[in-house]
């Protein structure tokens, strides 16, 4: 059910990210291009990392998991940071969700890594549900700050 994704994967997964996105509100802000998310997982130097769900019957592609490493200075070790999880709406329910996040906590405990962390929007409560129901708790003491568009340009060019 759960496989790496590979170089034939990126149109699919390019599919989902821009279903997820039109999900969360956001289908204008992704500028993604398959070329670009292409060479992000596939490249001579990989930045990103993607797992796929398959459906049972078919092989066909019904979720995936996009990622890349962060790094705690505290613990000294490398984690795991979940930039998008999605499952398509038919295929919900079917245990996609749940056997990606395993697949990605089996890589952590493989190779040492000590966290696994994503984000979800606060209106999100289906999926905040569900990675409450996997022990996953909120860390409400931390803020999210980004930097993009104007405010990144003006500052990188100082």
């Amino acid at each position: 059910m759960i496989r790496t994704a590979r170089p034939a994967d990126v149109p699919a997964v390019h599919a989902m990210i821009r279903d997820l996105a039109s999900y969360e509100k956001a289908l204008d802000e992704v500028h993604l291009t398959e070329e670009q998310l292409r060479t992000a997982l596939f490249g001579p130097h990989p930045a990103a990392f993607a797992h796929l769900a398959e459906d049972d019957t078919t092989g066909e592609p019904v979720g995936f998991a996009l990622w890349f490493l962060n790094f705690s200075t505290w613990r000294g070790v490398h984690g795991i940071y979940l930039e998008d999880l999605y499952v398509r709406p038919e295929a919900r329910g079917g245990g996609h969700g749940k056997a990606l996040l395993r697949e990605l906590a089996r890589t952590c405990v493989e190779r040492g890594y000590q966290r696994l962390e994503w984000s979800v929007l606060n209106w999100n409560e289906p999926s905040i549900r569900f990675y409450e129901s996997l022990g996953a708790r909120p860390q409400d003491e931390w803020t999210v700050y980004r930097l993009t568009d104007g405010a990144l340009a003006e500052l990188g060019a100082r």
